[in-house]
């Protein structure tokens, strides 16, 4: 699960910087600037709102910081779709930047469907693995487990989690 979570860390950090990259060949009008300003700060905040959220100190934080990150990769995506209707950089490379972005977003989308669903299961009784394996980092980052299995965990009584 450590590398799920470092993977998507690092892909986070290379869309951050490939629009950094972008942005320099943006034109430099006040339309550009104003744009490229906004593109910027959402692109590059996603990814550091994803670390506080790998740090997060309970279930609630997690989400939020989470719903954080997917706000600003869709707040990018408008950017960056508003850049390419408006002619402002003339170049093939932002459609490739335009769809990391939307597939990063749903990823991060996907997490937040399936936490919330694991949150609920938790709240089923019986439910013992889920509570103990909640809080440990590697496992409650990006693991996607469905709530049968953890029942039939919890029907073990397994300590060992």
């Amino acid at each position: 699960m450590q590398n799920k979570r470092k993977d998507l860390s690092e892909r986070l950090l290379d869309f951050a910087a490939g629009v950094i990259k972008l942005l320099v060949r943006l034109n430099k009008t006040a339309v550009g600037r104003h744009i490229g300003n906004q593109l910027m700060r959402a692109a590059t905040s996603s990814g550091a709102n994803y670390e506080e959220a790998c740090g997060a100190e309970s279930k609630a934080d997690f989400i939020h910081k989470m719903q954080l990150v997917l706000k600003e990769l869709r707040e990018t995506v408008y950017w960056l779709k508003l850049a390419t209707r408006a002619d402002l950089i003339s170049d093939e490379g932002l459609q490739s930047w335009l769809s990391e972005a939307e597939e990063l977003a749903k990823i991060v989308a996907k997490t937040l469907f399936l936490f919330r669903k694991k949150k609920t299961c938790a709240k089923r009784k019986n439910n013992y693995f889920f509570g103990k394996a909640f809080f440990l980092k590697e496992r409650f980052v990006l693991t996607f487990a469905f709530c049968n299995f953890h029942f039939a965990l919890s029907a073990q009584k397994s300590t060992d989690f």
